[in-house]
């Protein structure tokens, strides 16, 4: 948290402790409130549920200090059942989160994450649209981005943002950073202004991609259905029948539609490129970023850029292990009998069903792309050192089966 922050915090202090007090007895906003326009992706309202809180059963005054002590630990985790889903205990000594965590600080700070839509007064007493998106920065360290007009790719959506910041304390996050203070538990958030008066309510919400779970069209290449991996010349299926990172697609195309559904893992004390890293080599030489983008800026090395070379004219990014997806059309570089390279590259893709480059030039290889030449190289799922899972992925060669829609949304 920067000094400015820090301050700003400090003085919203005395409205934490009166809007906590009263809290119980603040009215609810309705929820058809003007300016909550729905989101392209589907939404799925959700409501956490918190930590079971530990119970003894008696006063303090007859626990010994070291058994109280014990039961703060116990009731600062989460506890495992028989149908919850450990994380890999290899990676996730490594910070790295394949499922979500079950225990320690991090697995309330996981049920915080997410995304918040719904409205906040104006200075002028009219009701605006607002999306919020709430990262972990760290244990117990949160940072949020405010979207004016709803969650990016929102009908409503305005490109500025406010950074807020906050620590969270049990089972309530407080953030500051802006001339109101927002209240966040496990199912929505609470906008107060400076008088403790509420001039705001955000639901949770859970998006899904509109292709998530897309068939491929007939003649397509079913490249990983998740039963085995003869598509590739060299990949890996995990134990749950995923695709691991580092995979290289068999198949030669010139000109294809791509899909592929990925999930991220959830890295909280990591930043920039050390989270949740992967991307999709195209012919092997031009890079679609994969990476946990999710709450940040929109950048030329982030999820949907075409790395180094073009930011996405969205940041897309939905949280860590959500299932996400990719779809990508691609036409290939043309060259001349001497090698000479006579057409540029060109490329559209979508996130999570938003465009995020639209018929871009690609005028050279990117990154560590291999150089640019006649010949096409396999599509590679780049391994940068992170568990990335991969699932549902499937070409369409355009030059055989031209004129195919593309992306294809899900079934209902």
């Amino acid at each position: 948290m920067t000094p400015t922050r820090f301050a700003h915090y400090q003085t919203l202090a005395p409205v934490v402790l009166c809007f906590l007090a009263a809290l119980a007895s603040a009215p609810t906003m309705a929820a058809d409130e003007p300016g909550a326009e729905p989101e392209q992706a589907t939404e799925v309202d959700v409501k956490a549920e918190k930590p079971p809180e530990a119970k003894s059963g008696v006063g303090d005054a007859e626990v010994p200090a070291e058994e109280k002590e014990s039961a703060k630990e116990e009731a600062s985790t989460a506890v495992e059942s028989d149908d919850v889903v450990t994380p890999d205990p290899e990676w996730a000594a490594k910070g790295a989160f394949t499922e979500p965590p079950v225990k320690g600080p991090y697995a309330k700070d996981f049920v915080m994450m997410g995304e918040f839509t719904g409205s906040r007064q104006a200075t002028d007493g009219t009701m605006q649209p607002i999306g919020l998106q709430l990262r972990v920065i760290g244990e117990n360290q949160f940072e949020a981005r405010t979207h004016l007009g709803g969650l990016p790719g929102a009908e409503t959506y305005d490109s500025e943002t406010r950074v807020l910041s906050g620590r969270r304390s049990d089972a309530t996050l407080v953030l500051s950073g802006d001339s109101v203070a927002y209240f966040v538990t496990a199912d929505r958030c609470t906008i107060v202004d400076a008088q403790a008066q509420l001039v705001g309510e955000l639901k949770r919400v859970q998006r899904v991609s509109p292709t998530l779970g897309a068939t491929p069209p007939e003649g397509a290449i079913v490249v990983f259905d998740g039963t085995g991996t003869d598509e590739f010349v060299f990949g890996n299926m995990t134990s749950d029948g995923l695709l691991e990172q580092g995979a290289s697609i068999k198949a030669l195309v010139q000109d294809f539609d791509l899909h592929l559904e990925f999930r991220l893992p959830f890295m909280p004390a990591a930043e920039g490129q050390k989270r949740g890293n992967s991307g999709l080599y195209l012919h092997g030489r031009y890079e679609c970023q994969v990476l946990d983008s999710f709450g940040g800026p929109k950048v030329f090395n982030g999820l949907g850029s075409l790395y180094r070379m073009r930011e996405p004219d969205l940041n897309m990014a939905f949280p860590p292990l959500s299932w996400q997806t990719y779809d990508v059309r691609f036409t290939a570089a043309r060259f001349n009998a001497d090698g000479s390279k006579r057409r540029n590259a060109r490329l559209t893709s979508w996130v999570n069903g938003q465009t995020v480059q639209d018929d871009v030039e690609v005028k050279s290889k990117t990154g560590a792309g291999k150089e640019e030449e006649a010949i096409p190289l396999p599509i590679l799922l780049q391994d940068h050192n992170d568990p990335v899972r991969y699932r549902n992925i499937w070409l369409v060669d355009r030059g055989i089966l031209p004129g195919v829609e593309f992306p294809i949304m899900a079934s209902e």
